[in-house]
């Protein structure tokens, strides 16, 4: 199912290999004018429902490069590694965990070489120059998480906002880890994009809150329509969580490759607090304003993968039908992608039935009219049928064909995508069923 997923990206304009007339970049991708337009949906809802709608939580959007010191009192610098085993045979590099085994040896999967190098720790931070000398004075990270701007800004939200506990900050942006082994299209990318959220509050009430966001974060799987049976929440255990959190659950889907990470929520405590106030010699507590007392509050960060909330989507969107075609007892398989109705890259399609004037003078004049309020395309190529096709494979919820019946009726024949149902709607009232159809 992948390679059709896969597939369909790249030739539906979803997902590109990153440059590509060039050989292209291991685990690269660039997101095509269908893709951007499907992720942007996902991340400007979650800012809508997280940020926008609450008056609890407060946004930022942080500079992608910070003082190496964050990292040096996050604790990246030194703990921030995965395991990397070397095959000595054709030097092929592994993190230990991901080695194929063979009984108590690994294998290469590039060689099927058992002869390994000792495990050692590398460090998954990207690292730069900044100024024109490359020398350690200059050495600067890309952020591995969006988290710790939150933290080191603490301070300045405290000042230039009347926060009162229990409070979020919320973050939409890039991470860069410089992963070993990344894979499965867009699932384990170098660079990746988060939606995170620290939720700060008291220390004495912090599993309140840990299982509040636990339903939030549920409710919003069931939002962007994966269904819940292939969802699993996972306590992980003390010897696998970080060694600060109390608590941990991470949020799995069955992706066609198998039951991995989507989503994650940890309490993080007052760790990471501490720490840039011990480093920066910074007072950054927060102070009660009904006690005026002073102290570090506790956090609960829920995280969200957007690049693996995308490939959620589509593995959970693609369907194939066995249709009947125009050729009586002949049949076809209908490929569609079922998204939920705003998630859908293009919402509503404008097709004149055949490329005569009469017909695509109401059609572009209908489009000019519905892109003001919905993503809209026009197309007048092939017959009307591969253009059924076409936008079945793309998810939009919507055709509106305009034939010759609407030259005297003024009405369209509008499309379903998932029940491909056919009604005729007076033009005056397309907006209408339209959006009603896209609220429902």
């Amino acid at each position: 199912m992948m390679k059709k997923i896969v597939s369909l990206a790249k030739r539906r304009g979803f997902i590109f290999p990153s440059s590509e007339i060039y050989g292209g970049l291991a685990n690269a991708w660039d997101y095509g004018p269908l893709g951007v337009e499907l992720k942007n949906n996902i991340k400007q809802e979650w800012w809508r429902r997280f940020v926008q709608r609450r008056p609890d939580i407060i946004g930022i959007d942080a500079s992608l490069l910070m003082n190496p010191r964050v990292w040096e009192a996050s604790g990246h610098l030194e703990t921030f590694t995965d395991p990397l085993v070397e095959c000595k045979n054709c030097h092929s590099r592994y993190r230990e965990d991901h080695v194929a085994m063979n009984g108590d040896r690994y294998v290469c999967s590039n060689c099927k070489g058992m002869d390994f190098t000792v495990a050692k720790n590398f460090n998954l931070m990207l690292k730069t120059f900044l100024g024109s000398a490359e020398d350690a004075t200059n050495v600067v990270y890309f952020r591995p998480e969006t988290a710790q701007a939150m933290f080191v800004d603490f301070k300045n939200i405290l000042d230039s906002n009347r926060c009162r506990l229990p409070f979020g900050i919320a973050q939409v942006g890039k991470a860069f880890r410089n992963e070993i082994t990344p894979g499965n299209f867009i699932f384990r990318t170098r660079e990746f994009e988060q939606m995170e959220i620290e939720y700060f509050v008291k220390e004495s009430e912090w599993e309140k809150y840990f299982d509040y966001w636990l339903e939030e974060m549920k409710k919003w799987v069931r939002d962007i329509g994966i269904s819940e049976e292939r969802v699993h929440y996972v306590d992980v255990s003390d010897g696998e969580r970080a060694h600060y959190s109390k608590r941990t659950v991470d949020i799995e889907y069955d992706f066609p490759f198998g039951q991995k990470e989507l989503y994650g929520l940890a309490y993080r405590g007052d760790f990471d607090l501490t720490n840039h106030m011990k480093a920066s010699g910074q007072d950054i507590r927060y102070m009660d304003p009904e006690t005026n007392e002073k102290f570090l509050p506790h956090v609960i960060e829920p995280t969200w993968g957007v690049d693996r909330t995308v490939l959620a989507v589509l593995a959970e969107a693609y369907h194939e039908e066995e249709v009947r075609t125009a050729a009586e007892g002949e049949s076809a398989t209908r490929v569609v992608m079922k998204f939920p109705a705003w998630i859908a890259p293009i919402k509503v399609a404008i097709l004149p039935l055949a490329k005569k004037e009469e017909l695509t003078k109401i059609a572009k004049k209908m489009y000019e009219d519905l892109s003001q309020d919905f993503v809209c395309e026009y197309d007048e190529s092939q017959s009307i049928g591969k253009r059924y096709r076409k936008q079945d494979e793309i998810g939009t919820p919507f055709c509106v064909t305009v034939d010759f019946d609407s030259l005297e009726n003024n009405d369209v024949t509008l499309r379903h995508r998932d029940t491909m149902e056919q009604v005729r709607v007076k033009i005056a009232d397309l907006p209408q069923e339209i959006k009603k159809g896209l609220d429902s």
